[in-house]
């Protein structure tokens, strides 16, 4: 059966619509074509570009001098954005998941402090967060390598929250512990005028930073915060060593719980079908 006109014009224009949208596509995500990578650079050096303008435009005397510029600079570099991030969400062949993905939320968040400027002062500085998408350049480079080890930190932070979360709440029971100890016995007469004020003094020494803004003058709040400092050089270690020792777990190849029926040597690669000692086979 022949299509009417309008019919045909319509399916032309579905045809053209969807070729328009994978070639956008293709340009702003793929880094295998010239047009695309070219794309990718240039997006990289004005984000850069827009970083150290926000950076510069926070120095007084250059903000003095050149501010003028850098508002122009800063909305010249908001509008690009927008048109780019517009861009993305029209050639997105999945929508939700884009805008859900850690590099759109990214790239909204890029957007919005300029736009917020306009009703909240200040917020423009916030403009900072772009550095984020400068992670971009491990896609648009091909540095699989810093990827894996990403992966890695990622995978080892992951095993070890649950173990490093009961660290932190003991943590917090510690030192509102020492802190309410200090007020009772330093009192506000020696500066510790309230729990919360004293949670702040134990959380400063635990942690060995020692502002010394306040800080016990009786001699058993004095013998106090020795034990607090002490305890603090104590565990300051204890969530690196927690997360160093689940990085080389997950670094570590992991092991076939298999023997060699020849030399007897236990342990073998996930997918190793002979020995790596003496080359026999694994699954006779």
């Amino acid at each position: 059966m022949a299509l009417c006109m309008p019919e045909k014009n319509l399916l032309k224009s579905s045809i053209n619509h969807n070729l328009i949208k994978n070639k956008i596509y293709i340009i702003i995500e793929g880094t295998d074509t010239p047009a695309g990578k070219l794309f990718d650079v240039l997006i990289l050096v004005a984000i850069i570009t827009s970083v150290l303008v926000v950076m510069l435009d926070s120095v007084l005397f250059l903000r003095l001098q050149y501010g003028r510029l850098f508002f122009v600079a800063e909305w010249f570099f908001t509008i690009l954005f927008t048109i780019e991030y517009a861009l993305r969400l029209y050639s997105a062949p999945n929508l939700r998941r884009y805008v859900t993905s850690f590099y759109g939320a990214v790239d909204l968040l890029a957007l919005l402090p300029t736009y917020l400027s306009l009703f909240f002062a200040g917020t423009h500085y916030l403009l900072v967060v772009r550095i984020l998408r400068i992670l971009r350049i491990f896609r648009v480079f091909r540095l699989k390598s810093y990827m894996q080890q990403a992966g890695f930190l990622a995978a080892a932070f992951k095993t070890s929250q649950h173990k490093i979360t009961v660290f932190f709440l003991s943590l917090l029971l510690l030192v509102t512990i020492f802190g309410s100890v200090l007020y009772v016995v330093e009192g506000p007469e020696n500066g510790f005028t309230s729990i919360p004020l004293s949670i702040y003094w134990a959380v400063v020494t635990l942690t060995t930073v020692g502002y010394g803004d306040i800080s016990p003058k009786t001699p058993l709040g004095q013998a106090i915060a020795s034990m607090v400092m002490i305890t603090g050089y104590a565990i300051i270690a204890v969530p690196t060593g927690i997360f160093t020792a689940e990085l080389t777990r997950t670094m570590r190849p992991q092991l076939q719980p298999i023997s060699c029926p020849n030399c007897g040597k236990f342990g073998h690669a996930t997918n190793a079908k002979f020995c790596d000692r003496c080359g026999h086979d694994l699954h006779v």
